[in-house]
Parts: structure tokens; C-alpha cells; sequence
């Protein structure tokens, strides 16, 4: 049975209490805020709910819920005000203070029960939560410490520095290929087709991460086999159709083989967020030959990498209130992009039109 405690300048309202409860609960008794602090500081651990009258002689039921604050109690004890005042502003200040239900003379027996039944239900949910809380806490900190020990292996390892060359050398070859294009365009057509690239190499620690989550073993074989993301390539375009022309350019590059392509502009995710991937083989030219190496580019409208870095915020933060509402809006701003995004193409092929 759970032990309880009911403070209560009044012995006649203690032993009802204990009367109402003694079936289902031990019960213990203090006549005043002194004697309460007494036998919390000896109970602690054991006591699953308070029953606290607020006026009493020596230290009054207010002094007691500061002295358990301080202590840190009122986080594990649910109190329970034991009151024949039914005043706003001292119940407001009651809950203001973390007080968790009201028990209203004069007693009725049901009431009662259920009242100390759902606290120490309530609280007893909300120290397991907090508890698992704790341990995820614990390990995703103890896996970050893996993580991290492992990335500075790798950094010191002179075969992964070589392979993060190779892959740099293949961004390099991309983007050279890709302001090729670009000054074509800005010759034949008098426009450019996008308007800027961004660049990355993937982390250590994310290197090991992805591994290590999707079971894939920690070597330089495995990065190379299983990631397709280590090198990546952002190219940022005004129009939709900017983009497709450009991805179609690079398909027909007779060095060039296209693995994957992902279209998250036709058939958008779930949440909007729209890009085309292309998951490309691209040659880097050493002095012992020439090697394949796998990059990533992702093409998007200057709208909808606005979209993606807002997103990309709201999934990394830590904490975020409303996050129902936030998602709901940001998929309808996905919505108004997308025909934001073919508005202006229509207008820009329109002038394009009038210029002929």
C-alpha cells in the first residue's frame, strides 16, 4: 500500500481523511507544517501524495509547498489542498505555485479517493516519463561520446583523409562542369541558369552516424559502397524548368552516369519539401588514373531551398512549442510556393515571348 500524508491543524478532519482512506492507503499524520517538514525529510522516498491544509498555527500550508520547493519534494509529491475556501485567487495562487488538485470540506468519501487516486496516478506517470527521459538523455550523450571519439579516428587516419580528397576532387568536378554551363548560357541565351551552388562534404561524425545507424560497417570500402551523400552539391535555380534542363544536361554527359534520380518536385513528400535529386558517378583524374566517385546534387528554386533551410530548422531545434501548427503551416507555404514557382515561369516565358 502507498503511505500518504495528511497535515491538518484539526484532528477530527485527520481522522476522516484516515477513515476515508485507510483502505487503500497508510496513512500518516502531522497537526502542522513543522511536523509535516518532519516526516517529509523521514518519508520522502515512501510518501506518494500530500493532503495539506493551508491555515494552521506555527507554519502555515503556503511555508510548507516553499519548503518543499526548495528541496526539490514538490516535484515528486503531489499535493493536495485540503480547503473549505472556494476564493479564485487562492486556488490560482495554489496552482500558480504547482499544487496538483483541491479537496474541499466538507469531505465526500468518493470524491476523496478519486481526487488522491488520479495525483498519484498523474505524478507516478510523470516520474516514469521524466525517468525515461533521463536515461535517453544519458545514452544518446553516451553515443554522441562514441560518435565523436570515432570521427577523430578517422580524422587521424590517413586512408579516410585521402578518400575525403577524392571526394572533394569530385564537388570540384561538378561544379567546374556546372559554371561551364553556366557561362554557355550566359553567351547563347543572355541568362544564367541558376543562380548560385553550394558545396559540402559530409562530417565524420555524420559519416559514422549514417553507418552506424543503418548497420553498415565503419570502413573505407562501406563509405564508399553504402553512402551516397558524402559529397554533395546544391544548385540553386530561378525557374522549375531551369532546373530539368540543367539535370538533363548533365544526364547526357558522356562521363558522367546518372545512379538514382529522385523527382521531390512531381511527386512532392508528405511534409512539401520539394528537389530534385540526382545521384551521380563522376570521374576525378589522378596520377595513378582516373577513379568514379559518387556525388549527390540536389536542384531547387530559390523558394524552395528558402523552404528547406525553415524546415531544416524546425526538425534539428531542440525545442520548438506548436510544432502541430508549424508543420501545418509549412505545408501549406509548400503549397503556395509550387505555384508561386510556375507563375513566375509563365511570366518569365511570356517576356522571354515579347523579346522574339
Amino acid at each position: 500500500m502507498k503511505k500518504i500524508l495528511v497535515v491538518d491543524d484539526a484532528e477530527l478532519n485527520r481522522e476522516l481523511l484516515h477513515d476515508i482512506l485507510k483502505d487503500d492507503y497508510i496513512t500518516e499524520m502531522a497537526a502542522d507544517g513543522e511536523e509535516a517538514l518532519e516526516k517529509l525529510r523521514e518519508y520522502q522516498h515512501e510518501i506518494s501524495a500530500l493532503l495539506l491544509d493551508l491555515r494552521m498555527p506555527k507554519m502555515d500550508g503556503f511555508a510548507v509547498i516553499e519548503e518543499m520547493q526548495k528541496n526539490g519534494w514538490i516535484q515528486r509529491i503531489p499535493i493536495l489542498i485540503i480547503s473549505s475556501e472556494y476564493a479564485i485567487e487562492i486556488e490560482n495562487r495554489c496552482f500558480q505555485l504547482g499544487v496538483s488538485d483541491f479537496i474541499h470540506k466538507p469531505f465526500e468519501s468518493s470524491l476523496v479517493r478519486n481526487r488522491v487516486k488520479n495525483a498519484i496516478k498523474l505524478f507516478t506517470y510523470k516520474n516514469q516519463l521524466e525517468q525515461k527521459v533521463e536515461e535517453q538523455a544519458a545514452t544518446l550523450e553516451k553515443q554522441y561520446q562514441i560518435i565523436q571519439l570515432q570521427a577523430e579516428k578517422l580524422r587521424e587516419a590517413k586512408p579516410f583523409n585521402l578518400l575525403m580528397m577524392e571526394f572533394s576532387a569530385a564537388i570540384l568536378e561538378v561544379e567546374t562542369k556546372l559554371k561551364v554551363l553556366n557561362a554557355e548560357f550566359s553567351q547563347e541565351y543572355n541568362r544564367n541558369p541558376f543562380e548560385s551552388i553550394k558545396s559540402r562534404l559530409k562530417s565524420p561524425e555524420s559519416i559514422y552516424e549514417k553507418l552506424e545507424r543503418k548497420g553498415f560497417p565503419v570502413t573505407l570500402k562501406s563509405i564508399r559502397d553504402n553512402l551516397t551523400d558524402v559529397a554533395g552539391v546544391r544548385v540553386i535555380c530561378s525557374f522549375p524548368d531551369d532546373i530539368y534542363r540543367l539535370a538533363e544536361l548533365f544526364s547526357k554527359q558522356d562521363d558522367i552516369l546518372v545512379i538514382k534520380r529522385k523527382d521531390y518536385i512531381k511527386n512532392p513528400k508528405s511534409n512539401g519539401y520539394r528537389s530534385l535529386h540526382l545521384i551521380l558517378d563522376v570521374p576525378i583524374f589522378l596520377s595513378h588514373g582516373k577513379k568514379y566517385m559518387k556525388v549527390e546534387i540536389q536542384f531547387r528554386t530559390i523558394a524552395m531551398d528558402f523552404w528547406a533551410s525553415l524546415e531544416h530548422k524546425l526538425k534539428y531545434k531542440k525545442v520548438v512549442e506548436d510544432t502541430d501548427e508549424i508543420v501545418r503551416r509549412l505545408k501549406e507555404c509548400a503549397d503556395s510556393i509550387e505555384k508561386l514557382d510556375h507563375q513566375m515561369q509563365e511570366i518569365r516565358n511570356k517576356i522571354d515571348l515579347s523579346k522574339d
